[in-house]
Formats: structure tokens, C-alpha cells, sequence
């Protein structure tokens, strides 16, 4: 333990997701050593993310105006929905470079142990924009881990009421450069089921 505001440096950088003890630790004795200057930048900048972030109102993405950038391209097909959990896995999609039409970010997974449930989601606003929208297709880019497929399982069964409406699901299975001896079977299994045609 250590002294006054050094402690509570360390505390508040390991509440980060991803940041343990000793990475707190590190963090913390690395500011210590910086510049002034370096710090306040970056006071400055965690003061700028406080007051001016916001979350598109249509979309839920992280936005400096009331709608994101990709809401509002008119170059995207609005009538294709990518559905993700959070605004980095927006960011992950459009790295492919394949994507072209709008997101909608829920905001998290279901989770009831943790008290996540539909409500607490961006659930009603992703309805909305399907009714009042003319979308066609939306895609379940959820996370292939439990909440991930208790969310994607649960928006199936919401949407499949909504006629004409194409849902699909990202596929899953083998990465590429791997090999098959090294696969569990659960991602074999789902590399299988996912197979398609040459």
C-alpha cells in the first residue's frame, strides 16, 4: 500500500477492464515519471470524454453530433442492420472493409445473473427502427460466448414475427492459418454446421 493520492491512482486505473494490481501499479509509477505536460494532456482529454461523448440516437454508436458518422453516410444501405453488443465491435466489423449498411449497438449482452436483461438493453430502440425502417436483413454480430448466444437466440425469437425480415448470424469456426488438430470441438462443430459451398 502506499500513500494518499499515489494509492488512489493505483485503485482507480485497476477498476480499468483489463488493468490487474501490478498493471495498475505500472501505470501509476509511469505517470509519475512522465512530463507535466504529457499528464495534463491527458487530464485534459479524459475531461473532453466526460462532457463530449455522447451515443447516436439512432444507432447507440459512441458520437460527437446527435447521429454517428456511419448514420449519417448516405452512401450505407439502410436497409441492412449489424447488430452488435458494444461501439468497439463496430469498429471490428468495419475493419473488413465488407460491411456497407448501418449498425445498432445494444449496449451489452444479456447477462440475468448480472441483472442484464432485455430491458436494460437498446432491445425496443432496434425494434422501432425495423418497423418504422424498410430494413430487409439484419445481421447477430453478438459474441460467440454465452451472453453473446443468449442474446443472439433471444433476438431470433423477437424477430422472427416481423415479415419479409431476413435475420442471420455471423459465422463461426476455424481461424484462418489453424490447425484442425489444435480446434476445440465446439468451434469444429460450428466450422461444420457453417460449411458452404464452393
Amino acid at each position: 500500500m502506499y500513500e494518499g493520492v499515489v494509492q488512489d491512482l493505483i485503485d482507480e486505473l485497476g477498476r480499468l477492464p483489463g488493468v490487474g494490481p501490478k498493471s495498475a501499479q505500472r501505470i501509476a509509477f509511469h505517470l509519475l515519471s512522465s512530463d507535466p505536460a504529457d499528464i495534463t494532456r491527458l487530464a485534459e482529454v479524459l475531461g473532453k470524454v466526460a462532457e463530449g461523448v455522447q451515443f447516436c440516437e439512432t444507432c447507440g454508436n459512441v458520437a460527437e453530433q446527435e447521429q454517428c458518422r456511419i448514420c449519417r453516410d448516405e452512401r450505407r444501405e439502410p436497409n441492412v442492420i449489424c447488430v452488435v453488443e458494444e461501439s468497439k465491435d463496430v469498429l471490428a466489423v468495419e475493419r473488413t472493409r465488407e460491411f456497407k449498411g448501418r449498425y445498432h449497438v445494444l449496449g451489452g449482452a444479456l447477462d440475468p445473473l448480472s441483472g442484464v436483461g432485455p430491458d436494460q438493453l437498446r432491445m425496443r430502440e432496434l425494434l422501432a427502427r425495423i418497423s418504422s425502417d424498410e430494413v430487409t436483413e439484419v445481421i447477430i454480430a453478438t459474441d460467440p460466448n454465452t451472453e453473446g448466444e443468449a442474446t443472439a437466440t433471444y433476438l431470433v425469437r423477437v424477430l422472427r414475427d416481423f415479415p419479409g425480415l431476413t435475420v442471420t448470424r455471423l459465422a463461426s469456426g476455424l481461424p484462418m492459418g489453424g490447425d484442425l488438430e489444435f480446434a476445440d470441438e465446439l468451434t469444429l462443430g460450428r466450422a461444420l454446421s457453417g460449411r458452404r459451398a464452393l
